[in-house]
């Protein structure tokens, strides 16, 4: 889910940045218990936002091995597409 968030506090800069998160604090908030602020998030990624702009995520061990493993997927993927179009070599069973 991506969520608009307005211009900084500091007012510099008036693009707006999309959060891509539906969970996100100020980081003087995460500062002060970062543990709780995990617990409380229940295993969902997180924003952590710097003059009302997300400076970094936290996100969940299992969401980032899931997202690895996506990113590994894709380049193999990739890999295969690329390689469609080479020579073929012909190959018998016994010869592997």
């Amino acid at each position: 889910m991506a969520r608009k968030m307005g211009p900084r506090a500091d007012g510099i800069g008036t693009a707006l940045t999309e959060l891509r998160t539906r969970r996100f604090m100020s980081i003087s908030d995460f500062k002060k218990n970062p543990m709780r602020c995990v617990t409380e998030a229940k295993g969902e990624t997180f924003a952590i936002l710097n003059c009302n702009s997300p400076e970094f995520y936290i996100v969940p061990a299992a969401t980032y091995a899931a997202l690895l493993d996506r990113i590994e997927d894709l380049e193999d993927a990739a890999k295969i597409r690329a390689r469609e179009t080479g020579p073929r070599v012909a190959v018998e069973l016994d010869d592997l």
